[in-house]
């Protein structure tokens, strides 16, 4: 704690919020003064919270009471000093504090999504492997709206009109929203978040940020409080941020691109690389492990209803588990580098997805597939088949079907538990159940006056 301490000093924070990551991503915990902050060294939360839903509903009784205590008992929150950050917004001096969830023994739980992270990193450190990622993180700038009935527009801009048409890396299209992006960078660098690029996308109003390499674990945290960080920033400049997956009807998807690679935690360098300067057997394995197993786990890239819209043909997602060189119809991109920067861009995860999960997800495939020296297709060039019947790779078509694969999956349990596996497919079985009790206005449109 003493480097958290001199921190909080330092800065002179008067308040911090002490926050964990829920199933959906969601930040979830307390705001307290320092000194209490300081005196009691965490704080705690109940079981629940864990469980709950996008809407803030609690799983089904009967699985809630079998994966908790019957008293609904708190566990204990843990800070984690290397997971501190400013928050820039606020009127007094405030900093997040990211922590751990642990049961009243220390022992981890295991319905927490940041454990389930930390969970495939020892894998890893068991076998002498670093995983370096870098997430790409689109999403979409829109007009506010209190109707939720009515289309999403992209808002005004510096010159006073909205977006008309696709834009992709227009460099004045995006400086349009400059005021927004330089309180945005600005948050950023005060949070140590390392963002790199700024990118506009294909939608109107869509934009990309991609994140330096690093390692999963920070990368996940800043990832966590960058979403956070531009929904203010947003909402200063009287406009909204989304990282829905489709948010927007005949426009492209939002996704969180996960570059990866491996190193030898001795020597430094990349596993996916041999000697020569050809690929390694390990590199195959990788890509073979992610095609093998991504439908068993792709709830975990793809956790919501709205998340499977963004696979409909048509689209600019890659709707297949392919692999090929400079290939960005493939599901599993291999960028051109350096030998020892050679890695694999798993393009699949949706920018709404619970960032600790997707990564989780993603690396526990590809470790899967280098321990059991599996072996991937052959790689594709130009563009692979688009037609979802011919071409998925096995890939669910819907998150009902999804969550059934998962439910299903020994792997899932094996190596991030039962209690998890069913505690994350149970919140999302109610999130579905919501979803289907509302009535769309597509159905009162094309239903209300025609059946």
């Amino acid at each position: 704690m003493d480097k958290l301490i001199a921190f909080l000093k330092e800065k002179k924070i008067t308040e911090v919020e002490c926050v964990i990551s829920d199933m959906t991503g969601i930040a979830r915990g307390k705001i307290t003064p320092v000194d209490k902050f300081l005196s009691e060294k965490g704080m705690r939360l109940p079981e629940s919270v864990l469980l709950q839903t996008v809407t803030g509903d609690l799983i089904d009784e009967e699985t809630r009471y079998d994966l908790l205590d019957d008293a609904e008992i708190d566990f204990n929150c843990v800070p984690d000093e290397n997971a501190v950050f400013l928050l820039p917004w606020t009127v007094e001096a405030t900093a997040q504090v990211i922590h751990d969830c642990n049961d009243i023994m220390g022992n981890p739980i295991e319905l927490s999504p940041r454990n389930a992270l930390k969970k495939v990193l020892a894998l890893y450190a068991e076998k002498g492997w670093e995983p370096i990622i870098a997430p790409e993180m689109e999403f979409y700038l829109t007009s506010r709206s209190d109707d939720h009935d009515l289309p999403l527009k992209p808002p005004l801009g510096r010159s006073g009109r909205p977006e008309a048409g696709r834009q992709s890396f227009s460099i004045d299209a995006a400086n349009e929203y400059d005021p927004l992006f330089e309180d945005m960078y600005e948050w950023c660098e005060a949070q140590g978040l390392d963002i790199d690029t700024l990118i506009h996308e294909d939608g109107p109003a869509q934009m990309e940020i991609n994140f330096s390499h690093g390692t999963p674990l920070s990368l996940a945290d800043q990832v966590f409080v960058f979403k956070r960080t531009l929904r203010e920033a947003a909402l200063k400049h009287n406009v909204c941020a989304t990282f829905m997956a489709k948010p927007v009807t005949d426009q492209p998807g939002s996704a969180m691109h996960i570059h990866q690679s491996v190193l030898d935690k001795k020597s430094g360098k990349n596993i996916f690389t041999q000697e020569d300067g050809t690929e390694s057997p390990l590199f195959f394995g990788y890509i073979g492990g992610l095609q093998r197993y991504v439908p068993e786990l792709i709830p975990l890239m793809a956790p919501n209803v709205n998340s499977f819209r963004r696979f409909l043909p048509g689209t600019s997602a890659p709707v297949n588990l392919e692999w090929g060189e400079e290939n960005r119809t493939c599901g599993l991109r291999i960028p051109q580098s350096s030998p020892q920067n050679r890695r694999i861009e798993n393009r699949i995860p949706g920018a709404d997805s619970n960032c600790y999960l997707a990564i989780a997800a993603s690396l526990l495939c590809g470790y899967l597939g280098m321990v059991e020296k599996l072996k991937p297709s052959v790689p594709v060039k130009g563009r692979t088949n688009e037609n979802r019947s011919q071409n998925m790779n096995n890939l669910p078509l819907t998150l009902e079907e999804a969550l059934a694969t998962m439910e299903e999956s020994d792997i899932c349990k094996e190596y991030l538990g039962e209690a998890f596996t069913r505690g994350f497919v149970a919140v999302k079985q109610a999130e579905l159940e919501n979803f289907r009790r509302v009535v769309s206005s597509w159905e009162r449109e094309f239903f209300l006056l025609s059946v």
